[in-house]
Order: structure tokens, then sequence, then C-alpha cells
């Protein structure tokens, strides 16, 4: 078993599709299709549903993608608090935390919270909650590499506080 992919329902599909695609590089795997029809309907359990569907790959990372379905007909939850239960973040590490929160803030984002150090002085893990242009929630981290890991590997690999 494996996870597949994550799925954001959109007010506009395209508009935030493009906000991932500039902040975080992500590439759209096919080109946009609209979904509908008895099968989509029954799947999902919605009469008459009629969805726009697009989906993105992360860098370096076919799976799992991002399903971004955008409905003919939708309903408004609006902004949910970080606490709410359910669907929580979505999370990326960067080798540069700042400059990541102002791309994010340049292409319509927000912040959510401060940079916090989860790490010691010594060993900084930076963290910072920020939204997405439609509010989803999104969790940015740099976490401590030594300057020898920061030269030889993927800061995928740098070690966690």
């Amino acid at each position: 078993m494996k996870l597949t992919h994550i799925n954001l329902v959109a007010r506009d599909a395209k508009a935030l599709a493009a906000f991932y695609e500039a902040v975080f590089q992500c590439k759209q795997m096919r080109p946009a299709k609209v979904l509908s029809g008895e099968k989509v309907s029954k799947g999902n359990g919605l009469p008459n549903s009629e969805i726009l569907s697009i989906w993105l790959t992360f860098p370096d990372c076919g799976t799992p993608f991002l399903e971004l379905h955008q409905h003919a007909a939708t309903e408004d939850r609006g902004v949910a608090p970080v606490n709410a239960t359910g669907f929580g973040h979505l999370a990326f590490q960067t080798p540069d935390l700042h400059a990541l929160i102002a791309k994010v803030l340049s292409a319509g984002g927000s912040k959510q919270g401060e940079v916090t150090n989860f790490g010691t002085s010594e060993r900084p893990h930076l963290i910072c909650y920020m939204r997405d242009p439609q509010g989803n929630i999104l969790e940015l981290e740099q976490p401590y590499c030594t300057p020898e890991e920061d030269q030889q590997q993927p800061s995928d690999h740098c070690q966690s506080a």
C-alpha cells in the first residue's frame, strides 16, 4: 500500500495551481480536465458532480502528487483554524526558510504564525506556518545542516533537531 495523492478542493483550481507552480516548483502531470457524469457522481456520492481536476507533482517526487479539484457547486467552509479537525497542513522543507516565506507572500499567500526554532541555537530547526491564497495551511521548515551536509547532500537529508 502507498499514499498516491493529496486532494485540495479549491475555489479557483487554476489560480491555486499557479501558486504551487510558482512557489514550490510543482509541475502539471497532465492537462487539466473536467470530470463529470454518472461514474463520478456515483463514486463521490455527490449528485450531478462536475469537477475541474488538476494534478501537480512535487519537485523530485512522483508520488504522492497534489490533486486540485474545483467543483461546479462548492460548499465553502471558510478558513479553518490551525486546530480544526480533519486536514491539517502540507509541509515543505527548504534550505532557506526566509526566502521561501518571501516567495509565498509575493505569490499571494499569508503568514499564519512566526518563525520559530524547534531546535537549539547550535542545531536550529526553523519552522513557520503560512497559508496559500485560498487559506490552506502550509508548514515550512528549515532543518539543521552541518556545512559538510549542506555541500554534499540535498536538504531532505539534513538532520532534524
